[in-house]
């Protein structure tokens, strides 16, 4: 099964998201577009892994203190159009101690450097072949009290995300 770490976003940030994005389509901007409930800030891209029981306790042992993120800046890579984050340390060093407690306990996940993004867009295009005016990114934030385990499986409309378990508080807050 195909795993990773994620932060799931609130609904301000997704209405400030999903908003852009709809900026984007009036514009003519075509491409695969990440459907509202996939929208999320990978921590810890693991892949195919049997157990994620492992995976969870690995989170557990490292403390999760709630973090604001706040959305800041747009970016291209490739073909890919993604929404990025203002500096956030505390978020960096969360991701840091992550990562050491899944290497200590063996489970392999992706060692690129994080670099937190929301995709938005995989393969865009602007249908009209102008140059793509890029709005400005809502300025929206929210506290993470949660970390999710999320499970990846390709279905019939897209990739599916299912949160297969949490470390952290259990309420939102703004």
């Amino acid at each position: 099964m195909r795993l990773f770490i994620a932060i799931q976003f609130e609904e301000n940030v997704l209405d400030a998201l999903t908003a852009f994005q709809s900026d984007l389509k009036s514009q003519g901007v075509a491409g695969n577009y990440t459907r509202r409930e996939n929208l999320h800030i990978t921590l810890a891209f693991i892949g195919d892994y049997g157990n994620p029981d492992e995976v969870l306790d690995a989170m557990e042992q490292v403390d999760f203190i709630p973090i604001k993120i706040s959305l800041h800046g747009v970016g291209f890579f490739r073909e890919l159009l993604w929404a990025g984050l203002a500096d956030n340390p505390e978020l960096f060093g969360y991701v840091k101690r992550l990562r050491r407690a899944l290497a200590e306990q063996g489970i392999p996940f992706d060692k690129k450097r994080f670099s937190p993004h929301i995709t938005l867009i995989r393969k865009y295009s602007c249908r009209s072949g102008r140059e793509i005016l890029i709005p400005d990114l809502p300025e929206e934030s929210m506290v993470a009290t949660r970390v999710s385990l999320m499970r990846s499986e390709r279905g019939k409309n897209g990739m599916i995300y299912t949160d297969i378990g949490c470390v952290g508080a259990y309420r939102g807050t703004k």
